[in-house]
Formats: structure tokens, C-alpha cells, sequence
């Protein structure tokens, strides 16, 4: 009950912080957050805020989730790639809302177990993968839709030649000034638009060996 309570809070403070698309909130509703986290932080799963889930990473804070996927603009004939499992919460959200998710993580370790939280919540619709996420997945190219979970160094050619067109890349992206912004790139005829959407703060994007 205290979790549940917890919870109706949270969707309401994502309201508020400008998480709108109806779809996007059923889903980070739905999806059990505290199946991703430590057992040390159960009491906080609900909380709007990153927490470490271990190997040096962290499970993003839920308002970055649901801005980032709300600005994919999902449907159920996406196919996505997401870099970046992590702790497979985001990957479980994007499942609800497309086709199927094709996720790369470079940690071994991470990979297997949110590859065994999916499994146990019935999500079927994710392929996954060790591998260099900064290389994308060409083998499965092109994807509808391309999230990044880690803040590329440079504007990522690699990944935004993998969209199909009219598809959409949300990925962070260096400043100079050692901050990052959240990028939205869409492809178009003619090219890309980018859209800088907010300023963010991710781990690194690594490339070349995976673990």
C-alpha cells in the first residue's frame, strides 16, 4: 500500500514535470520499478531520482525516463533500438509501448540481470545483446526509433545513419563546457533536424571493449 501510494505520487510529479502522453504514463505506472533496483533500495524505487544498480551505473531518474520515451513518440508498429540496458527498466517501458526492442549493453553482468527481471515480468518482445552499443546494431537496421541511455562524446553519425526515415534518436550529447544536453534527431528527405531538449547528466557512452 505504501509502495502503491508511492507510486501515484510519482506519476503525478512526472505529470507536472511535463510528462503529458497518456500511453508513456500507463506505462511507467504499470512497469514495477522496484523489480530494477537493489534490494538496499527498495524503500526508494518510487523516488524521482537515479540510484545505483551497481558495475558504476545507475537506473535513470523516472522523469528522464518518461521525457526521453515521450519524446520517441512510440507506437505499436516501432521497432526500437535502445543502448544502453542497464537494469532493463527502460527497456520494459518501451516494450509496452512498440513493437520490439533490440537493447545492447557492454556489461556482462547488467545484461543477464535485465535480461532475468524480463523474463520473470512476461516481457517478450526485447532482443538483446553484449556488445558496443556506440556502434549500434546495422545487422537490424534500419529502426523506426533509437534511444541512448549514456551521453554520447560527440553528435553520433554512427547511430543516426540507422534510422529509418522519419525516425527519431533521443541520446544525450557533450557540451564543451563539460555539460550534456538531451538531443532529439529526426531524419527526414532532405536530412536531420535536431532539437536540443533539456540539459542531462548520464554516464559516459564507452566504445570498443565490452565486459
Amino acid at each position: 500500500m505504501i509502495a502503491e501510494t508511492r507510486k501515484i505520487r510519482l506519476i503525478m510529479e512526472l505529470r507536472q514535470g511535463g510528462v503529458t502522453d497518456a500511453d508513456v504514463l500507463s506505462a511507467l505506472e504499470r512497469v514495477p520499478r522496484e523489480r530494477f533496483v537493489p534490494d538496499i533500495f527498495q524503500d526508494r524505487a518510487y523516488d524521482n531520482a537515479p540510484l545505483p544498480i551497481g558495475e558504476g551505473q545507475t537506473i535513470s531518474q523516472p522523469l528522464i525516463v518518461g521525457l526521453m520515451t515521450q519524446a520517441l513518440e512510440l507506437n505499436k508498429r516501432h521497432k526500437v533500438l535502445e543502448i544502453g540496458t542497464g537494469s532493463g527498466y527502460q527497456t520494459a517501458i518501451l516494450a509496452r509501448l512498440c513493437r520490439r526492442v533490440y537493447t545492447i549493453e557492454r556489461i556482462r553482468p547488467l545484461y543477464d540481470g535485465a535480461m532475468a527481471v524480463l523474463q520473470a515480468l512476461n516481457v517478450r518482445n526485447v532482443t538483446g545483446k553484449v556488445g558496443d552499443g556506440s556502434k549500434g546494431w546495422p545487422e537490424q537496421a534500419p529502426f523506426d526509433r533509437i534511444i541512448v541511455t549514456a551521453a554520447a562524446p560527440v553528435y553520433p553519425d554512427v547511430l543516426a545513419d540507422q534510422l529509418a526515415e522519419d525516425g527519431i534518436l533521443v541520446v544525450p550529447v557533450d557540451r564543451d563546457d563539460d555539460g550534456q544536453d538531451l538531443l532529439k534527431i529526426r531524419r527526414t528527405a532532405g536530412g536531420f533536424k535536431e532539437e536540443t531538449m533539456l540539459p542531462v547528466r548520464f554516464v559516459p557512452l564507452i566504445s570498443g571493449r565490452t565486459d
